[in-house]
Formats: C-alpha cells, structure tokens, sequence
C-alpha cells in the first residue's frame, strides 16, 4: 500500500493556487467574503422583490401545487457592469445571462490577483478555464417562457375573448419577458460563461463548465489538476458560478423536497431540514508548485490531492449515502485535502 502512495504522490504534482477572487451575498471581492466569515455575518434573507414575489408563490404547504414553501436564500447585491469595458454590445446585455456577465468580472480579479496583469512569463495559450456550472440558465426560463404564447392565446379564445384583445392580451404577456434575438442563444448557454472569459482575456487553453450537481465547482477543479498534471495547461482557472435564484429553482428544490422548511442552512447541525439556495462565483487561479516557485509567485495555498467518488445503488438518484461520501476519501490523490462528492446523478 505505501508503494502505492508513493507512486501517487510522484505521478501527481503538488498544485500552487496562486490567486483567488469571489463575489458572494454581502460582499464584493474575497476580501469582504472572508470578512463575513470571520465576522459571522449571516447572508441568509428573505427572497427580494425584484427577483419574485412572495404573495404569488409562497405556501407553507408542501403540497400546494405550483408554490413553494421556502423564501428565504442567499443573494447578490447590485454589481456594476461595464459592457463596452468586457467587449460585450450594450445591445446584447438583456440577450446574456447574468453568470457570463459576472464570470467576466470574477476572472478578471483572478487573472490579476495571479498574474498583475502581467503574462510575460506566461503562454496565455496555456491557460484553460473550467467552471463548475448549473444546468439550467435564467434565460432558458424566459426564453422559453415566449414560446407559450399560443397556449395562452387558445385560453383566451376558449373563454370567449375577441381575436384582437386576445392578441393585445398575449403581447403584454409577452413583453415580460427577454425577446428571442440572435444573441439569445450563446446567451442562454452555460458552457459560454467559460467561452466568454477565454475569448475576453485571449487563453488558448481548455475552456468548459462542469455539472456534477453540488459537487460541481469540486469536479471542476479535478479536470483543472488533471490538465496541470498532464502538463495540457500551466495555468488553470477553476471555480464555480451560480446566480439562479429564480422561482424555478425554488419550484425544483420544493417538490423534491430538498428546502429548509425552518428557512435555515445548518449542514453540521443534527437539528438540520434541509438546503438554503445562494448565489455566487468563486474562482482560483492555479499552476504547478515548481512552476509557481521558479516565477516567484505569491502562493496561498497548496493541493496535494483531491477524490471523487459516486454512491451507486441507492433508493433515489437524488439522496445522499454516507457510505457513498465515505468512499471518496480514501481515493485522495496521496492527499487529504479535498473531496468531492456527486451523489448517484
């Protein structure tokens, strides 16, 4: 067993993460995040109006049929955006999800946290991203909402409506939602949050997103060491996005039931019932400890290893096994320092 580890270790280089920059509920780069934490700030608040209202969803039933029984998470604040800045058409910001439009800014802060701007030591075509993403984006919801309209026009005509009042009815409905344009598409897509920031700051490298559900940024960041220990990249940037607080998620997480009925996230707790929904983007940048060393860069931490693992059997896709969690720490890469987990899914 030891001459195992051994040849773990020798075959998977120690990986430098050499910078860092986050954008999370009540806090605007990492140094505000880590403040929060020391400070015991809870970020957990009911659902803000502007993202939907509590009077036309919420029911403390369970099993109200289309409500939720939570409304409470964890939310962005506001965050200037500077299109022409970041290359993106001010005409096609309301076609572009928020996650590709807040990834520019979180990979910008990592790039020069890592790098200072400077990439004279490096091949920037060497350079990958690789994010952990949700599947789903907030414009697929209005996008997709827009193509309802028939179904609503049939209502009104069944209902004795005259054709140019339903029509007009149909239009307001229609005008509630983002319009289908030829930015729609790559605006909608998950994978461009990846494809925005290599086409942004011009890296070469491997750029995709990754869903393993919640242990996406984890597998993100497996894919990120697996480039650097193949030598495919010499720097990685990995991390995870999410700003998908809309009322399909709540809808999601209700009927499975996964929320917190108390309104409360305390995963250490015995007294817990459940997850509370947050937004945020985290992001490291990482290259090989020899390489970070010979350059002189600051380093803030080290990864010696990281495992996965799957559950496989159980009696739903979607629940947790202990012993399926447990089985991903001996798989650590000569390390003990992370651990990811993605249930059966």
């Amino acid at each position: 067993m030891s001459n195992q580890r051994e040849h773990r270790e020798s075959a998977s280089p120690a990986i430098a993460v050499v910078g860092v920059s986050a954008l999370f509920p009540g806090s605007s780069d990492v140094r505000g995040f880590w403040r929060s934490i020391l400070e015991g700030q809870d970020q957990i608040k009911e659902i803000p109006s502007n993202y939907w209202l509590i009077e036309d969803y919420y029911d403390p039933d369970p099993a109200a049929p289309d409500k939720t029984y939570g409304k409470r998470g964890a939310f962005l604040g506001e965050v200037p955006f500077d299109a022409m800045a970041y290359g993106v058409p001010p005409n096609v910001v309301q076609q572009t999800d928020t996650s590709q439009l807040l990834g520019l800014i979180v990979a910008q802060q990592v790039l020069e946290d890592a790098a200072g701007g400077d990439f004279q030591h490096l091949d920037k075509s060497r350079i990958s991203v690789i994010l952990g993403a949700t599947g789903a984006t907030e414009l697929v919801v209005h996008l997709g909402s827009r193509l309802q309209r028939p179904i609503w026009l049939n209502a009104l005509r069944a209902n004795g409506i005259p054709e140019d009042e339903a029509q007009a009815i149909c239009n307001r409905i229609a005008d509630s939602y983002v319009p289908w344009t030829e930015a729609s598409f790559p605006g909608l897509l998950g994978n461009v949050i990846a494809g925005r920031i290599a086409n942004k700051f011009d890296l070469g490298g491997t750029n995709c997103v990754v869903d393993a559900a919640c242990a996406s940024s984890l597998s993100a960041l497996a894919m990120g060491l697996s480039e650097l220990h193949l030598h495919q990249a010499d720097m990685v940037i990995v991390g995870g996005v999410d700003t998908l607080n809309d009322i399909l998620m709540y809808m999601c997480f209700s009927k499975t039931p996964a929320l917190s009925a108390s309104g409360d996230c305390r995963p250490f707790s015995d007294q817990a019932d459940g997850t509370i929904l947050g937004e945020g983007l985290g992001m490291l940048a990482l290259r090989r400890l020899e390489d970070a060393e010979r350059d002189g860069d600051r380093i803030y931490a080290v990864i010696r290893g990281l495992g996965s693992s799957s559950d496989g059997k159980g009696t739903a896709v979607y629940a947790p096994k202990a012993s399926g969690q447990a089985h991903a720490a001996p798989r650590l890469c000569g390390g003990r320092l992370f651990a990811a987990h993605g249930g059966t899914a």
